[in-house]
This record gives structure tokens, C-alpha cells and sequence, in this order.
């Protein structure tokens, strides 16, 4: 069995706007990939894009600059 470790998940409202996310992380280079929300998580739209926790300050920082609208930033263990 594979031991659980700490990831960033970031939440989204809409579907559309988890969609924006992995295009605009897929061509700037950015690190993750979208995910089905972990049972841990209540989220509106039900897909979140996960990566590892040290990566949260340059994705927020990316996420803020290109205007993207995002639900919540959790770290949870999967």
C-alpha cells in the first residue's frame, strides 16, 4: 500500500474555471493536474487541481496575475 503524503489541492467554483486552470498551468509550464475533489473536501464543482504543497506560493502568485477564480487552497493527505 502506498504511504499517503501531503498535497496542495486547489478548489474550484465551476467546472469552467478548473478547465482555465489546467490550460493556463499546461502553457505556462506550471506544476499539478486536475483531480476528482478528495472526499476530505466539500467543493462546488466537484474537479480540483492537486500539486505538492511547496509549490502554493508561484502558482497562487500565477493564479493571481492571470485572474483566475479559485475556490479554496487545502493540504490534505492522499
Amino acid at each position: 500500500m502506498r504511504e499517503k503524503t501531503r498535497k496542495l489541492v486547489i478548489t474550484f467554483h465551476t467546472t469552467t474555471d478548473a478547465m482555465a486552470m489546467e490550460k493556463f498551468c499546461r502553457g505556462k509550464g506550471l506544476p499539478g493536474r486536475l483531480i476528482p475533489v478528495p472526499q476530505q473536501i466539500s467543493a462546488g464543482c466537484g474537479m480540483a487541481w492537486r500539486a505538492e504543497p511547496g509549490e502554493e506560493p508561484s502558482l497562487r502568485q500565477a493564479i493571481e496575475a492571470a485572474g483566475l477564480t479559485v475556490e479554496g487552497y487545502y493540504e490534505v493527505l492522499m
